[in-house]
Parts: structure tokens; C-alpha cells; sequence
């Protein structure tokens, strides 16, 4: 496996233009951008605005960046996000990383987010913003198991209030410098996803997720591009090979074997490493590469596990999550 490779098996209108333009000009993540010694937070701390849907694992996601050492801050008014962003990067500051827990639901709020953004772009202060989603199915599942009402469910059903957030924050997530798909994911599953795309190591310029996935149950949410691996042999009707998966060596084997699939695979990678030149100079910090096929058991997951294999290097951490593999 290359280096920085990691495999999990399970990622308008006037309001939305104005984020827009506080977003425009890619704001740092890992250190970068502003010249030594001008800014404590573009020198060694990031900052990033943890929100997104209800249910979607923003909380379990702060706890785990907790448990990694940051410093996490829960609801803060977004009146009071530029005035913490200001302290904390002063140089007496002992604060190094810094993440904070927006819950936006209302216009009010998110214009009080946006005004904040850009007082804190003005103070050359640069967060960046992740937005956690998940599928109506996965968020009505896990408002279920908890027994607890949707936030703007009122008198209505479960769904009218997920339905309702979810319109409310559209202009918030397309201007998101990340969106994670948490659809499917139990807590710890979810941490682990975090987990890997919180690296500790700086000299990691671009985080790639390739995601093997069934089309059957729905491309990826976060996908930034989709392959379709239903161009290939499917082993499902190979008795034999049926009971394995795409980790397996028989089924691996199989797949990388049939013509084009190598091809492929070179083509890709060439077609890749263009893509992470340009997603660099463009300032892009992650990037999520979906791989599928019928049911993601066999034909993506092994595309994806060999792709994943050849594009991992010092600068590139590559994280491989086989988001339905277990479902059949």
C-alpha cells in the first residue's frame, strides 16, 4: 500500500452568494497562506466551523477532534465567533487548534455566521467550514433510536422537520469547504472517519477519500467525482466468486484481470494526478473519488482498494472507505 494510504470499511440565492464571497479566495486549513510570524492561526492552527444537519454527527465529531487535542467549543453565537477567532490567535495564545460547533437554523443566525466570516477574513483570520450530512433514512433512523423530537419538527412529522433544516442550510453547505456524508455510519464508525481525515501530519497538502459504493443504494452525498465500474465482468454471477468480496484475493484477482480493467486503472490514475495538480493550485484541501458498481461488493471494491494502492504518496493521504460492502 502507498504511502498515506488508509483503508475504513463502512464521506443559489443572495445569502449563499454573500458566503460566497467570503469563501472565494480558499481559505487555509494545514498551516499554509500567510507569510511566518503575520498570523499564529495560518502558522500551526487550523480553525474550522464544525455544522450541518441534526443527527448528522457534528457532536460525535467534536468529540472525537477532543480526544485528538483540539480545542472545541460547542454552540458559540456566531456573534462571538470572530472575537474568540482574534483571541486565540494571538501569539500568547496556547490554543494551537481550534474547532467550533455552529448550529445555523435560522436566517438570523446565518447571517450572524456570515457578517463573522467576514470580520474574521478581514483580521486575515481564515476558518474553514465542514458541513456533516447524511440521507433522510439515516436521520430519521437515528432521531428514532433516540426517542427525541426533530429541532423544527413542531406538530409535524419526524421527516417535515429534517426536510425543513435541511432547506434552511442548502445555501450554507454548497459554499461548505467540505461536506461529509455520515449516511450509514454507526458513532464509531464515524469517529474513525474523523479520526482519518484529522491527520496530525502537516506535510500532507490533499486528502483523497475513495469511496467504493452500489449504485443501488444511492451515489455518495460528498462525491466531488463518480466512476462506473458496471462496465466490468460482475463476479456476482460466478458462483464461486460470489460469497467473497472485492478484498479478497479471488475476486480481486478476477476483476484486475479482465480486459480494460488495468487500462482503466492506469488512465484513471494519470487522469488523477492532473486533477490533485489542479485541486492544489486552486487551494482544494480534500477531495472524494466514488468508485461503483450494482451492490459495492465486488467490481468497485477492488478498483477502488488497487487505485488507492498506486496514488497514495507524501503529499497525497489517501483514505479508502468501502461505504456498502457488509450490506449483502
Amino acid at each position: 500500500m502507498s504511502a498515506g494510504a488508509h483503508t475504513v470499511v463502512s464521506r443559489e440565492n443572495g445569502s449563499a452568494s454573500r458566503m460566497g464571497e467570503i469563501m472565494s479566495s480558499e481559505p487555509t486549513f494545514m498551516g499554509e497562506g500567510h507569510p511566518p510570524g503575520e498570523n499564529a492561526l495560518d502558522e500551526g492552527m487550523p480553525f474550522v466551523i464544525l455544522t450541518g444537519m441534526s443527527g448528522a454527527g457534528r457532536s460525535t465529531a467534536a468529540r472525537s477532534m477532543e480526544d485528538l487535542g483540539w480545542y472545541v467549543v460547542d454552540n458559540l453565537p456566531p456573534e462571538m465567533l470572530s472575537e474568540l477567532g482574534r483571541l486565540m490567535a494571538r501569539p500568547s495564545s496556547t490554543v494551537r487548534r481550534l474547532a467550533v460547533v455552529a448550529d445555523v437554523r435560522s436566517m438570523e443566525f446565518f447571517d450572524a455566521l456570515f457578517s463573522a466570516l467576514m470580520r474574521l477574513r478581514e483580521a486575515g483570520i481564515n476558518p474553514r467550514i465542514i458541513f456533516f450530512d447524511a440521507d433522510d433514512e439515516s436521520l430519521v433512523r437515528r432521531f428514532e433510536s433516540v426517542r427525541r423530537p426533530h429541532p423544527l419538527q413542531g406538530e409535524g412529522r419526524l421527516l417535515d422537520g429534517i426536510q425543513a433544516e435541511r432547506a434552511r442550510l442548502a445555501d450554507l453547505r454548497s459554499v461548505s469547504d467540505l461536506v461529509v456524508d455520515t449516511s450509514g455510519l454507526n458513532v464509531h464508525q464515524l469517529s474513525a472517519k474523523v479520526r482519518s481525515m484529522i491527520a496530525e501530519a502537516t506535510q500532507v497538502r490533499l486528502r483523497m477519500a475513495v469511496v467504493s459504493f452500489g449504485f443501488k443504494y444511492g451515489v455518495p452525498l460528498d462525491a466531488d467525482v463518480v466512476f462506473d465500474m458496471r462496465f466490468l465482468p460482475n463476479p456476482f454471477w460466478i458462483p464461486e466468486l460470489r460469497p467473497f468480496n472485492g478484498l479478497d484475493a479471488p475476486v480481486s484477482e478476477y476483476v484486475l484481470s479482465r480486459p480494460g480493467a488495468v487500462e482503466f486503472l492506469e488512465r484513471l490514475d494519470s487522469v488523477l494526478q492532473v486533477m490533485i495538480e489542479g485541486y492544489l493550485s486552486e487551494g482544494r484541501r480534500y477531495v472524494t473519488v466514488a468508485i461503483g458498481c450494482t451492490g459495492g461488493k465486488h467490481r468497485s471494491v477492488a478498483v477502488a482498494q488497487a487505485l488507492s494502492d498506486r496514488i497514495g504518496t507524501a503529499e497525497v493521504s489517501v483514505m479508502t472507505f468501502h461505504r456498502d460492502l457488509g450490506r449483502e
